[in-house]
């Protein structure tokens, strides 16, 4: 499988301060990816580099085989689909669902007099199917509960058909219930041999779909542990991640974790 997203020794430092030390990271075609870490760990700032939002200092950083730096970004972008709460904050709280998922053609929020054909109109409706939407078509982004409004940000992010999906914190938010629902969603689409390699930033374990194959941890800019789910996880490396002791366990294909006791 081909690459498709390759840093290589990434560095980012913003006004005296590392970001990001020397990071190498590979996405592959098919694969499936969580980054987790603590708040300042560096994920938002990977997230932005992966979506050519954010240059590194130091180190090339390859994306769907384009060299970031040497191309006009503004060509890579539509073959990425990307949702985060600063996009999110960018929504018109009027537009319907329906309209604001069909303008991801024309990489706009907000519809304006752009014409969109029946494939477009149908290539939405399909995508509000799969992430179970289809009853929102008509409502207004602003009436939506907050679950909602993530799956329709997904639907969107997905309108282009991308070769890459950046998924920045989609749980962030949600209660227990929005949560699950959105578990459940990103497990439907990562066993779906058509959807494209897919990366999910969250601070929980407890949030990483069934059906995700690999981890990158995170922890003051530099990467703790990077490889296949199953033989990356484990409690140690999650307790250099989070910098604290952390029991770890694994039931039903969901991680789970909780600070372990010290006994006396």
């Amino acid at each position: 499988m081909s690459a498709v997203l390759e840093l290589a020794d990434v560095s980012v430092r913003r006004g005296g301060a590392s970001l990001l030390d020397r990071v190498s990271w590979v996405v592959r075609e098919g694969e499936r990816w969580v980054i987790l870490g603590a708040n300042g760990a560096g994920k938002t700032t990977l997230m932005q580099v992966a979506a050519t939002q954010m240059h590194p200092t130091a180190g090339a950083v390859g994306i769907l085989g384009e060299l970031l730096g040497t191309v006009d970004v503004f060509e890579l972008r539509p073959r990425i689909g990307v949702t985060s709460a600063a996009i999110a904050e960018r929504i018109p709280r009027d537009e319907t669902v329906r309209d604001l998922i069909v303008s991801a053609s024309y990489a706009v929020l907000g519809r304006w007099r752009e014409e969109y054909d029946d494939l477009d109109h149908a290539r939405a409706g399909d995508l509000m199917r799969e992430v179970g939407i289809e009853r929102l078509a008509d409502r207004t982004f602003g009436t939506l509960s907050e679950g909602e409004r993530k799956r329709v940000q997904i639907a969107r992010a997905l309108m282009t058909d991308p070769e890459l999906l950046l998924l920045d914190e989609p749980a962030a938010g949600l209660d227990l219930g929005g949560r699950e629902d959105l578990v459940s969603t990103l497990s439907v689409l990562a066993y779906d041999p058509g959807s494209p390699a897919t990366v999910v930033v969250s601070h929980h374990v407890e949030e990483i779909p069934p059906g995700f194959t690999h981890v990158l941890m995170l922890c003051q800019g530099r990467v703790v542990a990077s490889g296949p789910l199953e033989e990356t996880m484990s409690a140690e490396a999650l307790s250099a991640t989070f910098g604290m002791p952390l029991a770890l366990s694994h039931q039903d294909g969901r991680y789970a974790a909780r600070r372990r006791q010290h006994r006396i």
